[in-house]
């Protein structure tokens, strides 16, 4: 096809075709990286980001960046003696609950960072500690957060002692994801193959 015995019309129409395709694969290619966010993050972690950035674009922007930001970190597995270590320690926490179940969520809380700064995480501000996690623990980082919420709460004088007790279960449920994970590393050199 000679494009100069086009005439405008055809021209046009073929101006029009190639701009359809083209919104049609950027259409495509959006869906398939929301897609995969999505199933990253899991579906709570996605539409926070969702509402705290205000639309789809910017909240995929700071997912991602996310991810990069944790793939430059060097995690690492917990050595069998800092596993041992933690575990121990964890269940003093839980043995103290009963007796002094503020202090017993505030320990929680100092040993969920203790835990992951020797896996190489960096434990800066909360909001930050849960972004972070969030990248590879997207479901136990939900309650993480219900954790610290109630903590808060119990600072200003407004948590109970069951409010107490379900922050433990949650500062738990992430205590045993960091503590029994086999591997982040292999976890993130599977998603960089995937992604």
């Amino acid at each position: 096809m000679n494009l100069s015995s086009l005439t405008g019309g055809q021209i046009a129409l073929l101006i029009a075709v190639v701009v359809i395709v083209g919104g049609v694969v950027v259409y495509l290619l959006e869906r398939r990286r929301s897609a995969r966010l999505r199933a990253r993050f899991g579906q709570e972690e996605y539409e926070r980001a969702m509402v705290e950035k205000g639309d789809r674009r910017h909240a995929e922007a700071q997912l991602a960046e996310r991810t990069k930001r944790v793939e430059a970190f060097h995690l690492r597995p917990l050595s069998a003696t800092d596993r041992a270590r933690f575990i121990a320690a964890w269940e003093q926490v839980q043995a103290r609950f009963v007796d002094a179940p503020a202090g017993a969520v505030s320990e929680a809380d100092q040993l969920l960072g203790d835990v992951m700064a020797t896996r190489g995480y960096p434990v800066g501000d909360f909001e930050q500690r849960a972004a972070d996690i969030s990248v590879d623990h997207p479901v136990v980082t939900q309650n993480y957060r219900a954790a610290h919420a109630i903590a808060l709460s119990h600072a200003g004088g407004q948590a109970s002692t069951e409010d107490l007790r379900r922050a433990m279960i949650h500062y738990r449920a992430l205590f045993e994801d960091l503590v029994h994970e086999p591997d982040v590393v292999v976890e993130h050199k599977a998603w960089r193959k995937a992604g």
